[in-house]
Parts: structure tokens; C-alpha cells; sequence
């Protein structure tokens, strides 16, 4: 007689993820809008970063993007505004120099800009029922073009600010930069100038305190 083997089968069944759905977990659009190929792009290399920067990684699994977008400077010069939510700013501030360097590296040629997503409230704002008062000094036009401006220039503080009227009627806002980031930050202020043009419709020039 033969010997009858029983032999018991395992099926295994492999799920494989695609790379665009994990990087899609960095970025989260409002209304859950799908993000634009650059966008996309952006959110891929920075789940690179969490994957294989051992520095970053930790700070970078609970941290993701609202948007990013490349602006033209001027003179062949582009520069790459990533927006971020408000409440995890600090987070981001907190790894932004190292990350943004590294950003650099991968988007060789562009200055990276880290901006809050912040909400600008008119001045016919109405409170509900639920909250009274005036809006929030913080969502005014003025107050978010100022945050704005600091989110620009971080981690370098500003010393002081002057508003210059020319004889055309046009004003430019004169900056001052801590002098001893003068060395690091130099190169940096006329892409800070053309992306806070861009976004606030502002001329500003950049100085350094002595």
C-alpha cells in the first residue's frame, strides 16, 4: 500500500500599498481636495525624510502639509511655499531647520518657505450665538500679514519695522533682521521679499540690525 501524505496548504495573501497613498498621509487639503502633482511631490519627499532620516523621523510621523505651491522670484529664481495647519506650526518649528535644509537638497535651486495656514476675518465678521465679541485681533488683515512675514524670515527674529513712503505714493516696509544671522540669512532675503509680495501684494526690503 502507499502512504497517503496529507499535506495542509497556507494561502498568504500580500497586500502591496502604493508609495502615492502613503505620501498622500502628508498632506491633507481642506475638504478633503486631492492634492496637485507638485503638491503631491512635495508630500512624497517628505515621507522620505520619516522614512530614512533617523534625526527626523520621530518629529515628522505626527506632522503633514495643508498645501505647497512654487512661486517665481524673479531673475531665474523660484522658491517652494509649503503651508502647514496652525495648531502643529510650533512642531514644525521646532525640526524646520534641518528640515528645510534637507528639502533643499531635494529641490536643488529653491529656497523652502514654511508658512501657517491661517484665516484672514473681515470686518463685517459675526460671532454665533454660542461665542460673542468682536473677531480675534490675530484674524485681522493686518495681524496675519505680520504672521506672515515672521513665519517667512523664522527661525531669524525681527528687530524692528519701518514703513517708507516713496514720491509715487507706493510704500515699502522696511525690515530689520537680527544682525547676527546676517551671515546665514543674507542670501535668503530676496526670495523672503518676493514671497512676501506674493502673498500679501506688499513691497518690503530687508536690513540687518548692527
Amino acid at each position: 500500500k502507499e502512504a497517503t501524505t496529507l499535506k495542509t496548504r497556507w494561502t498568504y495573501r500580500l497586500y502591496y500599498i502604493p508609495s502615492t497613498t502613503m505620501s498622500n498621509q502628508k498632506i491633507k487639503k481642506a475638504g478633503g481636495a486631492e492634492p496637485d502633482e507638485f503638491e503631491a511631490q512635495v508630500a512624497q519627499e517628505l515621507l522620505n525624510l520619516e522614512m530614512t532620516s533617523t534625526e527626523l523621523k520621530a518629529s515628522l510621523s505626527d506632522l503633514h502639509i495643508t498645501a505647497a505651491k512654487e512661486v517665481d522670484c524673479g531673475a531665474g529664481r523660484k522658491a517652494i511655499i509649503i503651508y502647514v495647519p496652525f495648531k502643529l506650526q510650533r512642531s514644525f518649528q521646532k525640526v524646520q531647520a534641518r528640515l528645510v535644509r534637507e528639502l533643499e537638497k531635494k529641490f536643488s535651486g529653491r529656497h523652502v518657505i514654511i508658512v501657517a495656514q491661517r484665516n484672514i476675518l473681515g470686518k463685517s465678521y459675526a460671532r454665533s450665538q454660542k461665542t460673542k465679541g468682536l473677531r480675534p485681533r490675530s484674524r485681522t488683515l493686518t495681524a496675519v500679514q505680520d504672521a506672515i512675514l515672521e513665519d517667512i524670515v523664522y527661525p531669524t527674529e525681527i528687530t524692528g519695522k519701518r514703513t517708507r513712503c516713496k514720491v509715487d505714493g507706493r510704500r515699502i516696509l522696511k525690515v530689520y533682521l537680527d544682525g547676527r544671522d546676517q551671515a546665514n540669512v543674507e542670501g535668503r532675503t530676496d526670495t523672503y521679499a518676493a514671497v512676501y509680495g506674493k502673498l500679501t501684494n506688499k513691497q518690503v526690503s530687508f536690513h540687518f540690525s548692527s
